[in-house]
Order: structure tokens, then C-alpha cells, then sequence
């Protein structure tokens, strides 16, 4: 599975850390950066997760 973020659909909520710490940060303006964008399949529920509560629905879970 690989991980896809919009940096410029990002509102900086902060969701997707929450979620998913180790696939997620953010930079100085709050906006998503992605450290991982293949996660290991134990942090896949928090990609998941972090998916489905995005605000700015920046962030896709994509079977490749």
C-alpha cells in the first residue's frame, strides 16, 4: 500500500499525526508532510484512520 498526501489541499488540522505518528508530521505552518509513504502493515490502520477523518481529504490510501 502506498500513501499519497495533497500538501496544498492540507488545512493543518493535525489529524493525520495523531493518527499515525510515524507516517505523519507537520512542518513549521502545520501543514502534513509525509515521512513514509510505504508504512509497514501495523500502521496501516492508523493511515486508515487518518485517511477517513482528514478535514481536507489530502491523503489517499492506494493499493500499488
Amino acid at each position: 500500500m502506498k500513501v499519497e498526501l495533497e500538501a496544498d489541499k492540507c488545512v493543518a488540522s493535525g489529524q493525520c499525526v495523531l493518527a499515525a505518528m510515524d507516517v505523519f508530521d507537520q512542518d513549521d505552518d502545520g501543514i502534513a508532510v509525509l515521512l513514509d509513504e510505504r508504512p509497514a502493515d501495523e500502521n496501516l490502520d492508523g493511515v486508515r484512520e487518518a485517511v477517513a477523518i482528514c478535514p481536507a481529504a489530502a491523503i489517499r490510501l492506494v493499493d500499488q
